[in-house]
This record gives structure tokens, C-alpha cells and sequence, in this order.
């Protein structure tokens, strides 16, 4: 899926491109062409007349937030809830309490 850049769109500038590519795209219909056929060129000539004022939309790059050094956390979370799981007793519940926590906290400033 495209994505154009609509901050542009309110600019005096983008509007006179777009409105000059829009006319010469409709200029270049004809009459004799079927209606779907019609509509195809339009939508492509629309495409590419935004495409050319107003630029593709750049997504954001956001770095990855598992690495090597929240393995260690999270395998003693899961070790933990584990645990817990298989002795429901007091001790396994403080010390998941007590992890879980600390593991968020990690996952948290690692982004």
C-alpha cells in the first residue's frame, strides 16, 4: 500500500502541482474507452500526480527491543513463573513478585 506524504498537502506549492497534474490526467481521458478501463486511469494518473507533489511517507525505523542482553531476564522470569507453578508456595510467589518486576523494568529502558 502507498503512502504519501500529507503534511505537504496544504502548501500553496503542492496544490498547483497537483491541481496541473490532475488536469493533464484528465485531459488525457477518452471518451470511447469503457467505464472500468476509465476508472483504472484516472486512479493511476491520481497516483502518480500525489506521488510526484507530494512524496512517499517515510515509516519510522524502531530499533528491535529483544536482544542478547534481555535474554538473561527473560529466562529468569520464565524460570521463575515456572516454578511458581509447580509449587504455588509462598517462597515462589515472592521471589516471581520479585522478578517480574525487575524484568520489566529491563525490557522498559532497553527502549
Amino acid at each position: 500500500m502507498e503512502r504519501f506524504n500529507l503534511r505537504k498537502r496544504n502548501e500553496l506549492e503542492f496544490r498547483k502541482q497537483y491541481q496541473i497534474c490532475r488536469s493533464a490526467a484528465l485531459e488525457n481521458l477518452n471518451d470511447s474507452e469503457d467505464m472500468n478501463r476509465a476508472w483504472e486511469n484516472i486512479k493511476e494518473y491520481m497516483k502518480t500526480s500525489a506521488n510526484k507533489s507530494l512524496g512517499q511517507y517515510k515509516m519510522k525505523q524502531h530499533k528491535p527491543w529483544f536482544d542478547e542482553e534481555s535474554s538473561p531476564n527473560l529466562d529468569q522470569r520464565i524460570q521463575s513463573k515456572m516454578q511458581w507453578l509447580q509449587d504455588p508456595n509462598q517462597n515462589t510467589v515472592d521471589n516471581l513478585n520479585n522478578v517480574r518486576p525487575e524484568a520489566r523494568r529491563h525490557f522498559r529502558n532497553e527502549n
